[in-house]
C-alpha cells in the first residue's frame, strides 16, 4: 500500500523572498512517486516516477538559483526513473466576452504573467494532517490595482487512501496521485463579463506532444450534469497522466447552480514560454514544450463576475488513470430499469403454471 510523506526543502540563508519547493513522496513496495512543486519562476510542477522505493531527490539550490541551472534538481539514482514530465502553469488570460467582434473567448486583455507574482511563504500553510499546502500569489506590478484586494491561488494536496474530496468535481483518487485546485478571487476584472482561461505548458514525449481525451459517462452524481471527463496522457505506460471534469465553479461551495463549463485547447507546441528554473535544473535546455489553454466560463450563465471568484480542479499522477464506477444511484435505477421487465415477465409464468385452474362451462352428454 503506497504511503504519503510530504517534505519542503527551503534554502538556507537566502536573502529576499523565501524560495518556495514543495516535495511530495508516493512510496510504494518497488516504487516511489516524487512530485515537486515550486513557485521559483512560474508555477511548476515536476512528476518523476522510479522503480525502486528507495530513491531520494537531491537540490542543489547554488545551481537551481543560478544562470546554471542544469543539475540544480536531481532524482537519483537516475537509472531508476521510469517516467518524467512537468507542468508549467505560465500565464492567465482575461478576456472580454462582450466584444461581438472578437472570435470566443473575446477579445484579450494584456496577459497576466505569472513568472512575475509574488507568492507566500508556503511553509505557513503547510498541513502535514490534510498532506496540503496552499501558495498564493499576486503580480509584483500591478499598476491598475486589479489585485489589491485578490490572489491566485494553488492549493496542491496528496492522499493517504484512495476517495473522493467533499467538494465538487470530487474527482477520485487514490494514494498514489496528487490535487491541484486552482482558485482565482477577489481580482478586479478589467470587463464587466470577463472570461479568465489558464495557460499550461509540459513536455512532449519525442516529437509528439501529448494527447488530449474525452471520456463519456451516463453519471453524473458526484458533479451534478457533468457526463464527461477530461484527460491529458503523456503516451503509453509506464505514463502520467492530468485528469479533470470540465468544470469550474464561480462559488465557494460548488454546485449545479454555480457551475460553469470549462474549455481546453488541443496541446500545441510552444517555444517562447517562461523558464521555470525546476524544469530546467531537472531536465537541463529543453525545447519539446507543448501548451493548451483552459477557459472558464462562458458569455452567459454563471461567471466570475458573480462573487469575484472562481475554481477549478485536477487530479495528477503515473499509470493508469482513476476510473469513475457507477454510483449506487445508478446502479439502483439500472437494476429496477432492467429488473422489472423479468420479473413482470417470471411472475406472469408462474401466475400460469400455477393460478387457479379456469374449467369449461360445457358438460359432455353421454
Amino acid at each position: 500500500m503506497l504511503q504519503f510523506q510530504v517534505f519542503l526543502e527551503v534554502s538556507p540563508g537566502l536573502l529576499g523572498p523565501p524560495q518556495n519547493l514543495l516535495h511530495i513522496r508516493a512510496v510504494g513496495t518497488n516504487s516511489t512517486l516524487h512530485y515537486v512543486w515550486s513557485t521559483l519562476g512560474p508555477p511548476a510542477a515536476l512528476l518523476v516516477a522510479t522503480n525502486t522505493p528507495h530513491s531520494v531527490l537531491k537540490v542543489n539550490w547554488s545551481r537551481l538559483l543560478s544562470p546554471e541551472l542544469t543539475g540544480g534538481l536531481t532524482v537519483l539514482p537516475e537509472d531508476s526513473i521510469q517516467f518524467s514530465s512537468a507542468l508549467v502553469f505560465t500565464r492567465l488570460f482575461e478576456f472580454d466576452s462582450t466584444d461581438a467582434a472578437a472570435k470566443p473567448p473575446g477579445k484579450p486583455y494584456p496577459p497576466y504573467s505569472l513568472s512575475n507574482f509574488s507568492w507566500n511563504n508556503i511553509t505557513d500553510s503547510l498541513d502535514p494532517a490534510t498532506l496540503s499546502a496552499t501558495l498564493e500569489g499576486h503580480p509584483i506590478d500591478d499598476p491598475t490595482g486589479a489585485f489589491a484586494n485578490g490572489s491566485l491561488i494553488f492549493r496542491v494536496q496528496a492522499f493517504s487512501k484512495s476517495g473522493r474530496p467533499d467538494q465538487p468535481p470530487r474527482l477520485l483518487h487514490t494514494a498514489d496521485t496528487c490535487q491541484l485546485e486552482v482558485a482565482l478571487t477577489g481580482a478586479s476584472p478589467r470587463g464587466n463579463h470577463s472570461l479568465f482561461a489558464l495557460e499550461v505548458a509540459t513536455l512532449g514525449r519525442g516529437p509528439d506532444c501529448p494527447s488530449m481525451q474525452e471520456q463519456r459517462s451516463i453519471d453524473d452524481e458526484y458533479a451534478p450534469a457533468v457526463f464527461q471527463l477530461d484527460q491529458l496522457l503523456w503516451g503509453s505506460l509506464p505514463s502520467g497522466f492530468v485528469q479533470w471534469r470540465p468544470v469550474a465553479f464561480s462559488q465557494k461551495q460548488g454546485g449545479r447552480e454555480s457551475a460553469m463549463p470549462c474549455h481546453a485547447s488541443p496541446p500545441q507546441r510552444a517555444y517562447l514560454l517562461p523558464q521555470s528554473p525546476v524544469v530546467r535544473g531537472f531536465f537541463g535546455p529543453q525545447n519539446n514544450f507543448c501548451a493548451f489553454n483552459l477557459t472558464f466560463g462562458a458569455s452567459t450563465g454563471p461567471g466570475y463576475w458573480d462573487q469575484y471568484y472562481l475554481s477549478w480542479s485536477m487530479l495528477l499522477g503515473v499509470g493508469t488513470p482513476p476510473v469513475d464506477p457507477l454510483s449506487p444511484l445508478v446502479l439502483g435505477i439500472m437494476a429496477v430499469a432492467l429488473g422489472a421487465p423479468g420479473l413482470m415477465l417470471l411472475a406472469g409464468g408462474l401466475f400460469l403454471l400455477l393460478g387457479p385452474k379456469r374449467y369449461s362451462e360445457y358438460q359432455r352428454i353421454n
